[in-house]
């Protein structure tokens, strides 16, 4: 019987290899599973870096967002060949990426609809694993005053008080007050508690002669607006 052997990404041709495959073709011709090759460096004994790297790929459906919300202790507990050094490799770089997103979107100052909502929020919420109520303050021109983070909870939910919302837009001298959580769950709808916590944030903010003026659920790529669906 003849024995298989097993080639290593050195053995590959240059044009293959994927740091020299950068350096002669340029970084856009690199695939995903290229890419995360690099950063990841080695193998295992069984498997090439650019299988492994394939590997958590698939896990996580070749969906980087995805790969981004998650820990360094996860990636070590769910793939073999991933120690420290490989996993907190993988988050920094995401991380930077994230960072690099970031700077290039600008926050609009003025909110005049839900997605300058979704813009102003996106670059906080998009990659987190836990939900964050965050509440933003207006003057009568809708233009931004200040904002706060209300709560940090866990993956499905978080604890809301109305009361540091009032108090908070009420040091801000707001004219209005805007609503804003993300959905780690990756569904945008609202939940039953959302709903009631709206419902009582606008009963509040009108008791002290503000409006609120939209309550707004983020994920990824979507998001839902109480505003756009006439809820509110």
């Amino acid at each position: 019987m003849t024995d298989i052997v097993k080639f290593s990404v050195k053995d590959w041709a240059p044009e293959d290899r994927p740091r020299e495959k950068l350096l002669l073709t340029g970084v856009n011709t690199l695939t995903n599973s290229e890419l995360l090759a690099i950063i990841l460096r080695s193998g295992t004994i069984n498997e090439t870096v650019v299988e492994l790297s394939q590997r958590i790929l698939k896990f996580y459906e070749n969906d980087l967002d995805r790969l981004g919300k998650v820990s360094a202790h996860q990636l070590m507990s769910e793939f073999k060949g991933v120690g420290e050094a490989k996993a907190v490799a993988i988050i920094a770089a995401l991380e930077l990426g994230k960072r690099r997103k970031e700077e290039n979107v600008k926050s609009p100052t003025r909110i005049v609809c839900s997605l300058d909502i979704y813009n102003y929020f996106y670059p906080m919420l998009c990659d987190l694993p836990h939900e964050e109520f965050w509440a933003l303050f207006l003057n009568r021109s809708c233009r931004v005053l200040g904002r706060y983070k209300v709560s940090q909870g866990g993956i499905s939910q978080t604890v809301v008080e109305g009361k540091i919302i009032y108090k908070e837009a009420i040091s801000y001298l707001a004219s209005s007050v805007i609503l804003c959580h993300n959905h780690p769950s990756g569904n945008h709808l609202p939940s039953p508690q959302d709903n009631v916590i709206t419902m009582q944030i606008k009963k509040g903010v009108e008791l002290i002669d503000m409006h609120l003026l939209d309550h707004v659920i983020l994920i990824g790529g979507n998001y839902f607006s109480y505003a756009d669906q006439g809820k509110i």
